[in-house]
């Protein structure tokens, strides 16, 4: 597994398309980055007087920082697992894993873990810019440290869903897209409940990714939130491994 997940990584590191990512990634975030900072710098005097404002450079900053990041993640994390599967499955390379002596759980999980080590990355440059702000001012740790984990759980759980709809086609171009679709609609469905106080209203707001995400963007530390990425991430990983398996039977 763990072989498989560090050959993930390295192939990580030498495609373009990764550093490309990274590169816009990290451009878009320094901008977002220096406007909130000048929005905080020519609004520092004027909050003490504005109703419920958000208070200090890391409500201000460093927590929008980090929501602009979970939308960007949910773009570009599907451009890098829509190659995990279906390339492989494409060019007959997989052929190779299925008559290794490795269970599909091992492999499922060493490319999983090898794609989350690389996004890992990511977000610790993320922090690495937020860091920099202690040099001219005061961080609160706790509203920091909840961002980073909810950016953490909500990134891995792009992963394992664009890991598994990589397991269902041959083609890179048609898993990058439909993992889109997918967390599009997990990202705005609790939509459909707005207005409503039915079941299907709870069960809507429950679903959506947005919502438990941006409770950690809040600083609320729930449970419950974790539970719901932890259940999310075991689910399609287990469909992952399901579908190789299939594969696998087949041949």
């Amino acid at each position: 597994m763990l072989s498989i997940a560090g050959k993930e990584l390295r192939s990580l590191f030498v495609s373009p398309l990764a550093w490309t990512v990274l590169a816009v990634v990290q451009v878009v975030l320094a901008y977002i980055f220096l406007i909130q900072l000048e929005s905080f710098v020519e609004w520092q005097p004027r909050l003490s007087s504005i109703p419920n404002a958000p208070g200090g450079l890391t409500a201000w900053v460093v927590a929008p920082l980090f929501n602009s990041a979970g939308f960007l993640m949910m773009i570009i994390v599907p451009l890098l697992t829509m190659r995990l599967v279906s390339e492989e499955l494409r060019s007959g390379t997989f052929t190779l894993l299925l008559s290794a002596p490795l269970a599909m759980t091992e492999v499922v999980l060493g490319k999983f873990l090898g794609l989350v080590a690389f996004l890992c990355m990511v977000i610790a440059l993320v922090l690495v810019m937020c860091l920099l702000l202690l040099l001219g001012g005061n961080l609160d740790f706790g509203l920091l440290g909840s961002c980073v984990l909810g950016l953490l759980l909500l990134t891995a759980s792009i992963a394992s869903a664009g890991l598994y709809m990589s397991t269902l086609t041959q083609q890179p171009v048609a898993a990058a897209t439909s993992t889109l679709g997918l967390l599009l609609v997990l990202w705005i469905i609790d939509f459909a409940g707005v207005g409503n106080e039915s079941r299907s209203s709870a069960l809507f707001a429950y679903l959506s990714m947005s919502n438990h995400v941006n409770a950690f963007f809040r600083g609320l530390f729930d449970s419950r939130d974790i539970i719901y990425y932890l259940l999310f991430m075991t689910t399609f990983l287990t469909l992952s491994v399901r579908r190789l398996d299939a594969i696998r039977l087949q041949h």
